[in-house]
């Protein structure tokens, strides 16, 4: 009788067990709805273009929510208050990794199971990790992107000394001595100087913060934003989308840009080059190209995070990345970068890759993006001629410094 007791409770744990593991299977596979905040524009394109195969392999259905860099910020921060996320995944911009983690925004993805995948440019990786670099992984890189330097070659000669921004300036000076626009910056209040600015600023040797310890008082920082506005007096001030058309018209010659305003499924529509290292020929070569990934990462408050971390590998896979080269993606994997026949139809992969494995991260803060915007107030007045380049350094610092006090 004892034998049989024992024989009916034993069954009656395989029998919940297989309960529970159809219950968890359940979950992951019961017509789920994953909801993802991605940029708007090309981001979110190649999403809804290659997010079928998932869809059917794991009866779901893949929500594609398009908004501006700054909504995903604004809207992710508002709905990690809520018991249960509107979003399961969000697109984040790099430098905000630091506040998305101390703001309880993002799920623990090592915790989760999820083991880093080596194929992935070592610069891009280490992006997701908390903290950084050698930390947990938060997010995974989907996007690749690096700042490069975009001309016009029917304005700049091809012989042209692209490698310091002295010869950059010459070029521009003489363009614009003939009634031409040489440079062209992108000088709107928060990111748009500041990201347009800050490779300059690292060509000079300058920085913002180093070790949280707010550096910009600077001789360095100085002649940087002094050459700034001389670049800027050979051109012009445009928005995101008449830089690039002046740029790929001829009306300009020279901006920095990110690849995917000038790279498309339809074909580049400017030349480009690695973002100058050095102010003149004879100075120390730095690191000056912005690394931007765009990464993906579960929220915390998400109700589906073992379905939605799926849905993140597959989405930065190698066959999907390979899929949405045809609607204008950029790769963040090795194995895709250094693929001759991807090389042949997409020459300009090279300076991507080599821009992002010589790339400089931006200052890793939680406060950045308040950084951005106090910094980006103070240059938007210095190119206006409201105040000087000494004043604004100096009101900048101090902008920053009450920032990073709090």
């Amino acid at each position: 009788m004892r034998k049989q007791l024992l024989s009916l409770l034993f069954t009656f744990i395989l029998m919940i067990g297989c309960t529970a593991c159809g219950s968890k299977a359940a979950q992951v596979d019961s017509g789920a709805t994953i909801t993802i905040a991605a940029r708007d524009g090309s981001h979110s394109n190649v999403i809804n273009a290659v997010k079928s195969t998932f869809e059917q392999e794991h009866n779901c259905t893949i929500n594609v929510i398009p908004l501006s860099a700054n909504d995903i910020h604004d809207n992710a921060i508002k709905d990690a208050a809520n018991q249960a996320g509107s979003y399961d995944i969000i697109m984040i911009d790099d430098p905000l990794m630091p506040e998305y983690i101390e703001k309880n925004i993002l799920c623990n993805l090592t915790k989760l199971g999820y083991t880093d995948d080596e194929d992935f440019v070592e610069k891009s990786r280490l992006l997701g990790k908390e903290p950084y670099p050698l930390g947990a992984t938060y997010a995974v890189p989907f996007s690749g992107n690096v700042q490069l330097l975009f001309y016009n070659a029917d304005v700049v000669d091809s012989s042209s000394d692209l490698t310091n921004w002295q010869s950059i300036y010459e070029i521009s000076e003489k363009l614009s001595s003939e009634g031409k626009k040489g440079y062209a910056i992108r000088g709107q209040t928060g990111n748009p100087i500041v990201s347009d600015f800050l490779p300059i600023l690292w060509s000079f040797g300058g920085d913002i913060l180093v070790d949280n310890r707010v550096v910009l008082d600077s001789k360095e920082s100085r002649e940087a934003l002094e050459f700034y506005c001389k670049l800027y007096e050979t051109g012009g001030n445009y928005e995101k989308d008449d830089l690039v058309e002046a740029v790929s018209s001829g009306e300009a010659a020279f901006a920095l840009g990110w690849p995917s305003w000038f790279i498309t499924n339809n074909g580049v529509s400017a030349e480009f080059s690695q973002i100058p290292g050095q102010k003149d020929a004879s100075s120390e070569l730095l690191p000056t190209g912005e690394i931007g990934n765009w990464l993906l990462g579960v929220t915390n408050n998400s109700p589906n995070k073992e379905l939605a971390l799926e849905a993140v590998k597959y989405l930065t896979s190698k066959e999907v990345q390979l899929e949405a080269l045809e609607e204008g993606g950029v790769p963040t994997r090795n194995s895709i970068f250094l693929d001759k026949d991807i090389l042949k139809k997409y020459p300009f992969f090279q300076a991507i890759y080599s821009g992002t494995n010589n790339s400089r991260v931006r200052p890793r803060t939680t406060k950045w993006a308040q950084i951005e915007v106090v910094f980006g107030e103070q240059l938007v007045k210095c190119i206006e001629g409201e105040q000087s380049v000494d004043e604004t350094i100096i009101a900048s610092q101090k902008a920053i410094q009450e920032l990073i006090d709090e």
